[in-house]
């Protein structure tokens, strides 16, 4: 295997070990039984430092499988405990950019919303706040630019809801 030609590696030391995460591949080993990401880069990190063994590698945060992006995983235990540290905190930023199909939302916002979970679905929707199940979800956006009926918007999450920018 080649993780060189599948996933683009944007940086690594002996402490962590940054990637640009394919859409359509899952962060970690899931019902589907997909390559994930996770071993992708544990085989290939085995293979490149001839390791024997199993080779440690934490996730720290994830993406859905739907979404491209960074992804920062710990290579060791102290790492991950520290980045772990740093994502509770929000001391971890995290930014996301995302095409919106629509160009009539103001230059900049806040959303609001409810969102309850279908666990056995794996869907996500909106509700309102009576509902027991509904957890509150707050993001920030800026539109960057629009074009036709589309618009590029940089997105700020306060709160980390399931699937809650696709929502």
């Amino acid at each position: 295997m080649d993780v060189g030609s599948m996933i683009n590696i944007l940086f690594e030391d002996n402490h962590l070990l940054a990637v640009e995460k394919p859409v359509n591949i899952p962060i970690q080993e899931d019902d589907s039984k997909d390559k994930d990401l996770l071993t992708l880069l544990k085989d290939d990190l085995k293979v490149r430092y001839d390791k024997p063994g199993n080779v440690y590698l934490g996730l720290v945060h994830r993406l859905d499988r739907p979404v491209g992006g960074v992804v920062v995983f710990a290579k060791t235990s102290k790492a991950a405990s520290r980045l772990s540290e740093q994502v509770r905190t929000h001391a971890f930023k995290k930014i996301y950019h995302a095409i919106l199909c629509t160009t009539n939302l103001p230059s900049e916002g806040k959303l609001v919303d409810y969102l309850v979970k279908d666990e056995k679905k794996n869907m996500v929707q909106v509700t309102n706040e009576k509902n027991p199940k509904g957890k509150k979800a707050i993001l920030r956006y800026t539109i960057l630019s629009k074009k036709e009926d589309l618009s590029c918007a940089k997105i700020e999450l306060e709160t980390g809801r399931s699937h809650q920018i696709r929502v």
